[in-house]
C-alpha cells in the first residue's frame, strides 16, 4: 500500500499542533497569546462564524488591568473604555473604595465585551496564533502523546494538549465526562441599555417610590439619553435565545407599573443564577478554563476576570510543559491553585444574592454589613475578594507577600510591569549579589538597589506572584527549581 492509500490524517505530522484551544472568547484569545509567548504552536477552534455582536458592557477590575499592564495590553483597553470607581461592588452596597489601595490601577474599566474579545483575538493571532471560524468539536481521544480532536465535517486533529474554554456548556467538558455540580437557574433577569420615552426625572420618582434600585431590578442613567435596564424576566427560558424589547417593556409594567417608553436598544441579555463548578479542571491531557470550569450569576463582574486570570495561571505552566523543561508537578498547580479561587467567587456571588433578596431577613443581614463596611479593613477585604487583588496561593510559609501577586512598584527602568511583557518570570534582587544565570532562558534578573521593595530580593513567576523572598543564593536556586525546572546546561 503506497502512502497515498492511507488516511491523511495518519500521514500528517503525529503533533502539527502545541495546543488547541476550544473557544475564542476572552479566556480563550487570552490563553492562545500565553502560549505564543513562549513560542507554542496553538489554534484556536470557534463554532461562532463571526465574533460576537451583542454590545454588552463589562468590568474589568484592578487584578485583571494589573495582568493587561503586565501583557503590555492595558492601553489598548483604556482607549475604549471608560474608568469608574472601584467601589460600590460588594452586592451594590453604596461604599467608597478603601484608602491607600496598593495599585495604579485601582478603578473599574467599563468596556464592551465585543472589544475586549477583538483585541485580546488580534493580540493572540499577532503573536502567530491560528483562529479557525465555524469549527465545531464534537469528540476527543486522548492517549499518551496527545489528543485527537474530531470536527462536526470529520476532520481530525492531532495535538499535545487540549483546552477547553468554551462556556459553561462546554462541548470539551461534557465529553471530558467531568461533574459539574451545583444549583441550576431559577430565576433569570434582563438586563441591556436602551433610550426612554419619559423625562429622567419621572424615572427617578418611580424608581424612587418602589424603593430604590432593588435586587433585579433597575433604571438608571448609562451615559446621555440611555439607561442601563435590568429587570426580572417572566420565567426560565433557553438562554440562547436573545429577548426582544417587548420583553422588557412588559416586565417592566409588571414591576414598576409603565414600561418609561423604553426603545433603541443598544444591547440586550439575559442571564441566569445557575452556580456550578467543575470536578476537575484537568483530565490527562485535556485542561478546563474560564465558564467552561464555573459559572456565577454575574453580582459583581467576576465572571470574565476570573477566566482571564485562569488563562494567565495556566499559560506559562502549559507551555513549559510543551517546552520541556516544566517540574512534574507544575502543571497541576493550575488546578491547586485556580479551583479554590472559583469556589471562593461562587460563594461571594452566592452571599451577595442572598444580600439582594427583598426578603426581612436578607435585608437585615445587609443593613448589618453595611454598617461593618464603615471599617475601612472589612470594605478592603470584600473589594480584594471582588477585584482579584487578595488572592494568595499556597507556595509555602513565609511572609505576606509569599504567594501574593506583586503590585506595579517603581524600579529604576520605570514600572516593574513593564518588564514582564515577554511572559517570563523575574528575579528582582536589590542585593546585586544574587543570580539566574542558568535560568536566563526562562528567567528575567534586575538588579535595583532603589527598587521600591520591603525584601532583598524576590522571585515572580510570569504571572506576577511570588513565590520567593530572601537573599541567600542556595534557597533561591531551590525554588527556581521548583517553578522553573532544572538549570540549562
Amino acid at each position: 500500500m503506497s502512502s497515498t492509500d492511507l488516511d491523511p490524517f495518519l500521514t500528517s505530522p503525529p503533533h502539527p499542533f502545541d495546543v488547541v484551544i476550544v473557544g475564542c472568547g476572552p479566556t480563550g484569545a487570552m490563553l492562545a497569546a500565553e502560549l505564543r509567548l513562549h513560542d507554542v504552536r496553538v489554534l484556536v477552534l470557534e463554532k461562532e462564524t463571526e465574533p460576537p455582536s451583542a454590545v454588552r458592557i463589562v468590568g474589568l477590575h484592578i487584578r485583571s488591568l494589573e495582568v493587561l499592564a503586565m501583557r503590555g495590553l492595558l492601553d489598548r483597553m483604556l482607549a475604549h473604555g471608560r474608568r469608574r470607581p472601584a467601589a460600590g461592588f460588594f452586592a451594590a452596597i453604596d461604599k467608597p473604595a478603601p484608602t491607600g489601595l496598593d495599585s495604579p490601577y485601582a478603578y473599574l474599566l467599563g468596556i464592551r465585551q465585543p472589544v475586549i474579545e477583538r483585541l485580546l483575538a488580534e493580540h493572540a493571532t499577532d503573536l502567530g496564533a491560528q483562529v479557525r471560524r465555524g469549527r465545531t468539536v464534537t469528540g476527543l481521544a486522548q492517549d499518551d502523546e496527545g489528543v485527537t480532536v474530531e470536527l462536526s465535517d470529520g476532520e481530525q486533529l492531532r495535538t499535545r494538549y487540549l483546552v477547553g474554554c468554551d462556556g459553561g456548556r462546554s462541548t470539551v467538558r461534557k465529553l471530558l465526562g467531568v461533574g459539574f455540580p451545583g444549583e441550576p437557574t431559577r430565576a433569570e433577569t434582563l438586563m441591556g441599555e436602551m433610550e426612554a420615552g419619559v423625562p429622567p426625572e419621572e424615572i427617578a420618582a418611580t424608581v424612587a417610590a418602589l424603593g430604590g434600585p432593588r435586587h433585579r431590578f433597575w433604571v438608571r442613567p448609562a451615559g446621555v439619553g440611555v439607561y442601563s435596564v435590568v429587570v426580572p424576566a417572566a420565567g426560565v427560558s433557553d438562554r440562547a435565545v436573545p429577548p426582544v424589547i417587548e420583553d422588557f417593556r412588559g416586565q417592566l409594567r409588571a414591576v414598576a407599573g409603565t414600561d418609561f417608553g423604553v426603545h433603541s436598544p443598544r444591547w440586550m441579555s439575559r442571564f441566569g443564577d445557575a452556580t456550578r463548578l467543575a470536578d476537575r479542571y484537568r483530565v490527562g491531557r485535556v485542561l478546563l478554563a474560564g465558564d467552561a470550569a464555573h459559572i456565577h450569576p454575574p453580582i459583581g463582574g467576576q465572571g470574565l476576570n476570573l477566566g482571564l486570570q485562569d488563562a494567565v495561571n495556566l499559560g506559562w505552566k502549559l507551555a513549559a510543559q510543551v517546552r520541556g523543561w516544566a517540574p512534574h508537578t507544575l502543571l497541576d498547580t493550575y488546578q491547586a491553585e485556580r479551583r479554590p479561587v472559583a469556589a471562593d467567587v461562587l460563594d461571594n456571588t452566592r452571599a451577595q444574592t442572598h444580600l439582594l433578596s427583598d426578603e426581612p431577613g436578607a435585608q437585615a443581614v445587609r443593613r448589618l454589613l453595611s454598617e461593618l463596611m464603615d471599617f475601612d479593613e472589612v470594605n478592603r477585604h470584600l473589594l480584594e475578594k471582588i477585584t482579584g487583588t487578595g488572592i494568595r496561593y499556597d507556595v509555602g510559609d513565609g511572609p505576606d507577600l509569599l504567594g501574593r501577586r506583586l503590585p506595579d512598584v517603581d524600579v529604576r527602568q520605570g514600572n516593574l510591569y513593564g518588564l514582564l511583557h515577554r511572559g517570563r518570570g523575574l528575579l528582582l534582587d536589590r542585593t546585586g549579589r544574587l543570580t539566574a544565570g542558568g535560568w536566563s532562558d526562562r528567567v528575567d534578573h534586575l538588579v535595583d538597589p532603589s527598587a521600591d521593595l520591603d525584601a532583598p530580593g524576590v522571585l515572580m513567576r510570569p504571572d506576577g506572584h511570588v513565590v520567593w523572598i530572601g537573599d541567600g543564593q542556595r534557597d533561591l536556586d531551590d525554588h527556581l527549581v521548583r517553578w522553573f525546572g532544572g538549570p540549562a546546561e
